[in-house]
Protein backbone atom coordinates (compact mmCIF):
# COMPACT_ATOMS: atom_id res chain seq x y z
CA UNK A 1 0.00 0.00 0.00
CA UNK A 2 1.12 3.54 -0.76
CA UNK A 3 -0.19 6.47 1.29
CA UNK A 4 0.85 10.11 1.70
CA UNK A 5 0.19 11.88 5.02
CA UNK A 6 0.50 15.48 6.21
CA UNK A 7 0.26 17.12 9.65
CA UNK A 8 0.30 20.90 10.29
CA UNK A 9 -2.07 21.35 13.26
CA UNK A 10 0.62 22.62 15.67
CA UNK A 11 4.07 24.23 15.50
CA UNK A 12 5.24 20.94 13.98
CA UNK A 13 5.02 20.68 10.20
CA UNK A 14 5.54 17.28 8.60
CA UNK A 15 4.80 15.00 5.66
CA UNK A 16 5.26 11.24 5.46
CA UNK A 17 5.10 8.56 2.81
CA UNK A 18 3.95 5.05 3.75
CA UNK A 19 4.96 2.29 1.33
CA UNK A 20 4.09 -1.27 2.31
CA UNK A 21 4.78 -0.70 5.98
CA UNK A 22 7.88 1.47 5.59
CA UNK A 23 7.59 5.18 6.46
CA UNK A 24 9.75 8.08 5.31
CA UNK A 25 9.14 11.48 6.93
CA UNK A 26 10.11 15.13 6.57
CA UNK A 27 9.65 17.10 9.79
CA UNK A 28 10.28 20.66 10.99
CA UNK A 29 9.35 22.81 13.99
CA UNK A 30 8.27 26.26 12.84
CA UNK A 31 6.16 29.18 13.98
CA UNK A 32 4.36 30.18 10.80
CA UNK A 33 6.23 28.64 7.87
CA UNK A 34 3.87 25.71 7.30
CA UNK A 35 2.58 26.95 3.95
CA UNK A 36 6.14 27.37 2.67
CA UNK A 37 7.40 24.02 3.94
CA UNK A 38 4.66 21.45 3.44
CA UNK A 39 4.53 21.31 -0.37
CA UNK A 40 8.34 21.04 -0.78
CA UNK A 41 8.30 18.27 1.82
CA UNK A 42 5.68 16.39 -0.19
CA UNK A 43 7.51 16.95 -3.47
CA UNK A 44 10.77 15.66 -1.99
CA UNK A 45 9.18 12.50 -0.59
CA UNK A 46 7.35 11.72 -3.82
CA UNK A 47 10.39 12.45 -5.98
CA UNK A 48 12.71 10.28 -3.89
CA UNK A 49 10.22 7.41 -4.10
CA UNK A 50 9.70 7.92 -7.85
CA UNK A 51 5.96 8.26 -7.40
CA UNK A 52 3.20 10.41 -8.84
CA UNK A 53 0.03 11.14 -6.83
CA UNK A 54 -1.98 8.91 -9.17
CA UNK A 55 0.14 5.95 -8.02
CA UNK A 56 -0.94 6.34 -4.40
CA UNK A 57 -3.75 4.33 -2.89
CA UNK A 58 -4.91 6.98 -0.43
CA UNK A 59 -4.08 10.12 1.53
CA UNK A 60 -4.25 10.90 5.24
CA UNK A 61 -4.10 14.15 7.19
CA UNK A 62 -4.22 15.47 10.72
CA UNK A 63 -7.79 16.78 10.82
CA UNK A 64 -7.51 18.43 14.23
CA UNK A 65 -7.93 19.49 16.88
CA UNK A 66 -5.24 22.13 16.78
CA UNK A 67 -4.49 25.55 15.40
CA UNK A 68 -7.38 26.78 13.24
CA UNK A 69 -4.98 27.96 10.53
CA UNK A 70 -2.77 24.90 10.80
CA UNK A 71 -5.66 22.45 10.45
CA UNK A 72 -6.93 24.38 7.42
CA UNK A 73 -3.50 24.14 5.76
CA UNK A 74 -3.41 20.35 6.01
CA UNK A 75 -7.01 20.07 4.88
CA UNK A 76 -6.45 22.31 1.87
CA UNK A 77 -3.27 20.53 0.77
CA UNK A 78 -4.82 17.07 1.01
CA UNK A 79 -8.04 18.16 -0.68
CA UNK A 80 -6.06 19.61 -3.57
CA UNK A 81 -4.07 16.41 -4.11
CA UNK A 82 -7.12 14.20 -3.63
CA UNK A 83 -9.21 16.11 -6.18
CA UNK A 84 -6.40 16.10 -8.72
CA UNK A 85 -5.55 12.40 -8.37
CA UNK A 86 -9.03 11.11 -7.48
CA UNK A 87 -7.87 9.59 -4.19
CA UNK A 88 -9.75 8.65 -1.00
CA UNK A 89 -8.76 10.36 2.25
CA UNK A 90 -8.42 9.11 5.82
CA UNK A 91 -8.86 11.91 8.41
CA UNK A 92 -6.82 11.25 11.56
CA UNK A 93 -7.07 12.99 14.93
CA UNK A 94 -4.01 14.94 16.03
CA UNK A 95 -4.54 13.62 19.56
CA UNK A 96 -4.49 10.07 18.19
CA UNK A 97 -1.25 10.88 16.36
CA UNK A 98 0.37 12.04 19.61
CA UNK A 99 -0.68 8.80 21.29
CA UNK A 100 0.47 6.67 18.36
CA UNK A 101 3.89 8.29 18.23
CA UNK A 102 4.35 7.50 21.91
CA UNK A 103 3.24 3.90 21.49
CA UNK A 104 5.63 3.48 18.56
CA UNK A 105 8.60 4.58 20.68
CA UNK A 106 7.65 2.71 23.86
CA UNK A 107 7.30 -1.03 23.35
CA UNK A 108 6.64 -1.96 26.95
CA UNK A 109 3.05 -3.10 27.33
CA UNK A 110 2.97 -1.52 30.77
CA UNK A 111 2.50 1.83 29.03
CA UNK A 112 -0.79 1.06 27.35
CA UNK A 113 -2.81 4.17 28.22
CA UNK A 114 -2.09 7.83 27.51
CA UNK A 115 -3.92 10.96 28.61
CA UNK A 116 -3.43 13.44 25.76
CA UNK A 117 -3.88 17.16 26.43
CA UNK A 118 -3.10 19.90 23.90
CA UNK A 119 -3.23 23.54 24.93
CA UNK A 120 -6.37 24.98 23.33
CA UNK A 121 -5.81 28.51 24.68
CA UNK A 122 -8.67 30.45 26.32
CA UNK A 123 -8.03 28.43 29.50
CA UNK A 124 -8.95 25.11 27.91
CA UNK A 125 -7.35 21.94 26.56
CA UNK A 126 -8.10 19.49 23.78
CA UNK A 127 -8.48 16.22 25.66
CA UNK A 128 -8.57 12.55 24.74
CA UNK A 129 -7.64 9.23 26.38
CA UNK A 130 -6.09 6.55 24.18
CA UNK A 131 -5.29 2.89 24.74
CA UNK A 132 -2.88 0.74 22.75
CA UNK A 133 -4.86 -2.06 21.10
CA UNK A 134 -3.57 -5.59 20.56
CA UNK A 135 -1.92 -4.61 17.26
CA UNK A 136 -0.22 -1.53 18.70
CA UNK A 137 -2.58 1.13 17.35
CA UNK A 138 -4.00 4.04 19.35
CA UNK A 139 -7.66 3.43 20.19
CA UNK A 140 -9.84 6.20 21.63
CA UNK A 141 -11.56 5.59 24.96
CA UNK A 142 -14.67 7.74 25.24
CA UNK A 143 -14.53 10.87 23.12
CA UNK A 144 -12.30 13.85 22.40
CA UNK A 145 -13.43 17.16 23.85
CA UNK A 146 -12.34 20.71 24.51
CA UNK A 147 -12.59 21.29 28.26
CA UNK A 148 -11.23 23.02 31.31
CA UNK A 149 -8.26 21.13 32.74
CA UNK A 150 -9.97 20.63 36.09
CA UNK A 151 -13.15 19.31 34.45
CA UNK A 152 -11.68 16.41 32.44
CA UNK A 153 -13.41 13.04 32.34
CA UNK A 154 -11.37 9.86 32.23
CA UNK A 155 -11.59 6.08 32.70
CA UNK A 156 -10.36 4.27 35.79
CA UNK A 157 -6.94 3.48 34.31
CA UNK A 158 -3.38 4.50 34.99
CA UNK A 159 -1.15 5.87 32.26
CA UNK A 160 1.14 8.61 30.95
CA UNK A 161 0.31 12.25 30.28
CA UNK A 162 1.21 13.61 26.83
CA UNK A 163 1.05 16.93 25.06
CA UNK A 164 1.44 20.67 25.41
CA UNK A 165 -1.54 20.95 27.76
CA UNK A 166 0.51 19.22 30.45
CA UNK A 167 3.09 21.98 30.31
CA UNK A 168 0.45 24.67 30.88
CA UNK A 169 -1.97 22.95 33.26
CA UNK A 170 0.26 20.47 35.09
CA UNK A 171 -1.08 21.27 38.57
CA UNK A 172 -4.75 20.98 37.62
CA UNK A 173 -4.29 17.82 35.58
CA UNK A 174 -2.15 16.06 38.17
CA UNK A 175 -4.63 16.96 40.91
CA UNK A 176 -7.57 15.70 38.88
CA UNK A 177 -5.72 12.51 37.88
CA UNK A 178 -4.21 11.85 41.30
CA UNK A 179 -2.74 8.38 41.45
CA UNK A 180 -3.37 7.66 37.78
CA UNK A 181 -0.40 9.48 36.18
CA UNK A 182 3.12 9.28 37.55
CA UNK A 183 4.80 11.25 34.78
CA UNK A 184 4.04 13.29 31.68
CA UNK A 185 5.83 14.40 28.51
CA UNK A 186 5.16 17.80 26.99
CA UNK A 187 7.23 17.89 23.80
CA UNK A 188 5.46 15.25 21.75
CA UNK A 189 3.77 17.04 18.84
CA UNK A 190 1.59 15.19 16.33
CA UNK A 191 3.73 13.91 13.42
CA UNK A 192 2.93 12.80 9.90
CA UNK A 193 4.61 9.43 10.47
CA UNK A 194 1.94 8.61 13.06
CA UNK A 195 -0.77 10.02 10.77
CA UNK A 196 0.54 7.71 8.02
CA UNK A 197 0.53 4.64 10.24
CA UNK A 198 -2.98 5.30 11.51
CA UNK A 199 -4.09 6.30 8.02
CA UNK A 200 -2.95 2.98 6.56
CA UNK A 201 -4.74 1.16 9.35
CA UNK A 202 -7.88 3.24 8.78
CA UNK A 203 -7.77 2.51 5.07
CA UNK A 204 -7.59 -1.23 5.76
CA UNK A 205 -10.62 -0.89 8.05
CA UNK A 206 -12.63 0.93 5.37
CA UNK A 207 -12.52 4.34 7.07
CA UNK A 208 -11.37 6.31 4.02
CA UNK A 209 -13.82 8.94 2.76
CA UNK A 210 -14.39 10.84 -0.46
CA UNK A 211 -12.48 14.11 -0.63
CA UNK A 212 -15.60 16.24 -0.14
CA UNK A 213 -16.09 14.56 3.24
CA UNK A 214 -12.49 15.09 4.39
CA UNK A 215 -13.14 18.00 6.71
CA UNK A 216 -11.30 19.50 9.70
CA UNK A 217 -12.36 18.88 13.30
CA UNK A 218 -12.27 21.88 15.62
CA UNK A 219 -14.11 20.54 18.74
CA UNK A 220 -15.18 24.04 19.67
CA UNK A 221 -18.76 24.26 18.44
CA UNK A 222 -18.60 27.97 17.79
CA UNK A 223 -15.57 27.52 15.54
CA UNK A 224 -17.18 24.65 13.66
CA UNK A 225 -20.33 26.70 13.24
CA UNK A 226 -18.39 29.66 11.90
CA UNK A 227 -16.64 27.40 9.39
CA UNK A 228 -19.92 25.88 8.25
CA UNK A 229 -21.46 29.31 7.84
CA UNK A 230 -18.47 30.52 5.85
CA UNK A 231 -18.81 27.60 3.43
CA UNK A 232 -22.54 28.12 3.05
CA UNK A 233 -22.07 31.80 2.29
CA UNK A 234 -19.63 30.84 -0.35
Amino acid sequence: MKLLAVETATEACSAALYIDGEITERFSLTTNEHTKLILPMIDTLMSEAGLRPQQLDALAFGCGPGSFTGVRIATGVIQGIAFGADLPVVPISTLAAIAQDYFNSNDTMQKNTVFTAMDARMGEIFWGVYHRDELGYAELIGKEVVTLADAIEFPDLTGVGLGSGWGVYEDKLMLRLAGKVNHYEVNIPPRAQAIARLGARGFDLGLAVAVELAMPVYLRNKVAKTEAERQNVG
